[in-house]
């Protein structure tokens, strides 16, 4: 066994071997031979068994490689696992919304009009300026009283001094001639202002159409909303182009009935000086009174602040012509606001006075609270984006704890918010997320995870909000299921999270 084990370890062990018994002197072998025939005998030896060992392993390799090939065909052709995204079906609270933007506004807005039609002179109070009750925010010079006050003051003064030529004399031919030819100027005058007035109806209607043209075509886009604004202009200056004719006309036609009534007046008077003085005098009457009338609409061309609050908003402040009941600015408290949530008419049904608002995209990193005040009666029509007409209902929210909240300088009339209406929430409640859920027939599937392989599973939901829905049977919690799940992914599929 000592001498194959020195062949077995190589030849440099043979050579120290030999190189020791060179070393030493010659002694005879246990079998009786010299050391030179021992060793050649020992090299037969060694070559029988390498020539062994050699032929040994040649079948050990070829069954080794096999199985590598073997091995890396089952690797190459085995189907590498799905990557996707994962959830865990979880037990916690749930809240169902409806998800909306709206805007802020105040509770009490007071919108400030012409009391009557006139000049409106500049307005010096802007948006965020604060006035007091009965302080004077706007001035109204009325051009149309004046114009009547100063033909009623002429008229006065006429039959004033007509009532003193009854009482002195009586008329002469000389009146009647004047009377007849003032009739004549009078008529005249009533014509060419029916001519203005038609003239002027017909230009209004024209601008009518233009508007309605130009705000058909803002619409589609093919004109610029200064066009549009400039039509509008148009109309509305043809449309007091219009009032003045039309007062011109009715100053004529007073015109032309005094002088009718002077004619017969003038011929009374000739015969029944007595009867003349109580026709002026109960015509005086009627004109002092019209005069008084005049008076008071003039008083009322000096506007003041209804209430104390702050200026919310300035159509226009530049001087110009308004019309009676035109809105000249409006007075509102900031401080005290309230929500304007615009919902689908569908989703307004679902909604009740008390139900919880959280408030969020208002500028803050805290969500406000609010609740449902009340909802609008009527809906309104609005076109989406999408080019679709939806009818929309206007929901009505306070604020509630205000104070603690944010502080009540942070928000204004007009802001824009986002809204989450709470129409249902529990507590603790098990449930999975939304895009997990997928149609089989007519349930609702997930594919559960288990060992590494995806099985359908079948389940019963209840409530969904927008990023989960309530489980009422068929998954356990802590439970992993698939989101989003893709066409790919079969029962028994090998998938692994992203």
């Amino acid at each position: 066994m000592t001498w194959i084990k020195e062949t077995i370890m190589g030849k440099t062990t043979v050579e120290k071997t030999t190189q020791l018994r060179q070393r030493s002197p010659e002694k005879p072998t246990p079998s009786g031979k010299p050391p030179e025939g021992q060793a050649k005998e020992n090299s037969e030896r060694n070559k029988g068994i390498i020539q062994k060992q050699r032929r040994f392993p040649r079948w050990i390799l070829y069954s080794l490689a096999g199985i590598g090939v073997a091995t890396l065909v089952v690797l190459a052709f085995r189907p590498a696992p799905i990557a996707v995204d994962v959830g865990q079906v979880t037990q916690g609270p749930i809240q169902v919304t409806i998800d909306a933007e709206g805007k802020t506004q105040v509770q009490e807005r007071y919108v400030v009009a012409a009391p009557v039609a006139g000049r409106l002179q500049r307005i010096a109070l802007e948006a965020g300026d604060t006035v007091e009750s009965g302080k004077l925010i706007a001035q109204l010079d009325p051009l149309p009283l004046n114009t009547q006050v100063r033909s009623a003051q002429a008229r006065l003064q006429q039959l004033r001094a007509e009532l003193t030529g009854v009482e002195t004399q009586r008329p002469k031919s000389q009146e009647m001639r004047q009377a007849e030819a003032r009739l004549r100027a009078a008529e005249a005058e009533q014509q060419s202002a029916n001519a203005g007035v038609a003239e002027t109806e017909a230009a209004l209607v024209q601008a009518q159409r233009d508007h309605t043209r130009a705000k058909e075509l803002e619409s589609a886009g093919a004109i610029t909303r200064q066009q549009r604004e400039a039509a509008e202009l148009t109309e509305t200056r043809q449309a007091q182009a219009l009032e003045a004719a039309q007062q011109e006309l009715e100053s004529a036609i007073a015109d032309v009935a005094a002088a009718q009534e002077a004619i017969p007046l003038l011929r009374a008077e000739q015969s029944d000086p007595d009867y003349l003085l109580s026709v002026y005098e109960a015509q005086i009457a009627e004109v002092e009174a019209e005069l008084e009338n005049l008076a008071d609409e003039a008083d009322r061309t000096t506007i003041s602040a209804p209430v104390s609050g702050m200026v919310l908003r300035v159509p226009e402040a530049s001087a110009r012509f308004v019309q009676a009941g035109e809105a000249l600015l409006e007075i509102g408290d900031a401080a005290k606001l309230e929500l304007v949530i615009d919902v689908l008419s569908a989703d307004a049904v679902k909604i009740k006075p008390g139900d919880t608002i959280l408030v969020e995209q208002w500028g803050g990193a805290d969500t406000l609270t609010a609740t449902v005040n009340y909802i609008e009666p009527a809906a309104f029509t609005e076109v989406s984006a999408l080019g679709v007409e939806e009818q929309r209902v206007n929901v009505i929210g306070t604020f509630t704890d205000v104070e603690n909240n944010f502080p009540e300088a942070s928000l204004g009339d007009g802001y824009r918010i986002e809204a989450r209406i709470v129409i249902w929430e529990v507590e603790e409640a098990l449930q999975v997320p939304v895009s997990a859920l997928y149609r089989c027939n007519a349930a609702w599937c997930v594919f559960r995870i288990e060992n590494g392989r995806a099985e359908p599973k079948e389940i019963v939901i209840g409530r969904r909000s927008p990023t989960a829905a309530a489980v009422e049977s068929g998954l356990n919690a802590g439970e992993t299921v698939i989101l989003h799940p893709s066409e790919q992914i079969e029962s028994g599929s090998k998938v692994e999270s992203r």
